[in-house]
């Protein structure tokens, strides 16, 4: 079977990036909150190892759509004379939020992964990468799409409270600037399940690659067209937005569509919180297990300077330069 991969990309270094972001806060009267620091949109080359793990250890996709607002990686024209350049499409937001340009711009991948779906050309079965999120060896289109069904990574967990106290919680929390960073990931990965029709638990998803079928979501949002808009009319990213990507694995576990397999398994580094001796432990079980399959580093540009070396020497030497 045809098999996409999709990666989600901005550099926030860009000035142009950064002047859209500083007119809408203006023109809105919005506070920087720290949905909207710079920093969440800094790039430190994460897309390079992406892009390479891809191409050395899943050379079986058949086209990498990189979703840009207005912007193209610098690994893309180093790749422009290779056996590589016909494999790559460069999506822009405006092409995915056809019918909905009035909630451009966005700095707000929540509200871009809603419309991944809706890329021209996609195929039935496509795998969702974060720009942070890097292959570390050899893999099949089995570890994602097998027997007609697709394959899910992470447990079953029980619902949190949902009623009015735990609205009220959230609530504070937001109001503090709390986490916002992270707005609400298990809270949006439980009220996604909830949507699905799972009120009493949820299958909590590890932060990895994500495969999904196009014709699953377009057939949700066909029906809850109201869903699709709303998710994607946020700017910035909210607690009140539930995450596409699991809302589609909660639909293919309802209907019988998924084949839960945890045999591969993802490291996640977060060097910027993570102790030097931590990181280092990871990085060395990453090396010592077989089946370590994927990593993500998230906020790479705000380790230390040591940490980002060993890691980048480290990310040279499993993916290659």
């Amino acid at each position: 079977m045809s098999i996409d991969a999709v990666i989600t990309w901005v550099d926030g270094a860009d000035p142009v990036h950064r002047q859209k972001l500083d007119a809408w806060l203006a023109q809105t009267g919005r506070a920087r909150t720290p949905a909207a620091e710079r920093t969440r949109f800094n790039d430190a080359g994460e897309v390079d190892w992406c892009i390479r793990s891809i191409l050395r250890f899943a050379p079986w996709f058949r086209t990498i759509h990189i979703v840009v607002d207005a912007q193209t990686p610098a690994i893309i024209e180093r790749l422009r004379d290779s056996e590589y350049a016909e494999r790559f499409n460069i999506v822009d937001h405006r092409d995915v939020f056809r019918g909905f340009e009035q909630y451009l711009p966005t700095f707000n991948s929540r509200s871009i992964i809603t419309m991944l779906w809706r890329i021209e050309g996609l195929a039935e079965n496509f795998v969702y990468f974060n720009d942070d999120m890097f292959l570390l060896r050899d893999v099949k289109p089995e570890d994602f799409f097998r027997d007609g069904k697709v394959v899910q990574r992470g447990y079953w967990r029980k619902q949190a409270g949902h009623g009015w106290l735990a609205k009220a919680a959230s609530w504070i929390k937001r109001k503090r600037g709390v986490a916002e960073t992270r707005v609400g990931n298990l809270e949006s990965q439980q009220m996604s399940a909830r949507l699905v029709g799972y009120d009493d638990r949820y299958y909590r998803h590890y932060h990895n690659p994500y495969p999904m079928r196009r014709s699953t979501l377009e057939a949700f949002f066909a029906e809850h067209p109201e869903l699709l808009e709303k998710n994607a009319s946020y700017r910035l990213r909210s607690g009140d937005q539930f995450k596409t990507e699991v809302v589609a694995s909660h639909l293919e576990l309802l209907h019988g569509h998924a084949i839960v397999d945890n045999r591969l398994h993802v490291i996640q580094l977060k060097p910027s919180e993570q102790l030097p001796m931590r990181v280092r432990r990871k990085l060395h079980k990453a090396d010592s297990d077989p089946n370590a399959a994927f990593v993500c580093v998230q906020s790479l540009e705000m380790a230390p300077e040591s940490v980002q070396e060993e890691i980048l020497l480290w990310l040279d030497r499993r993916i290659g330069t």
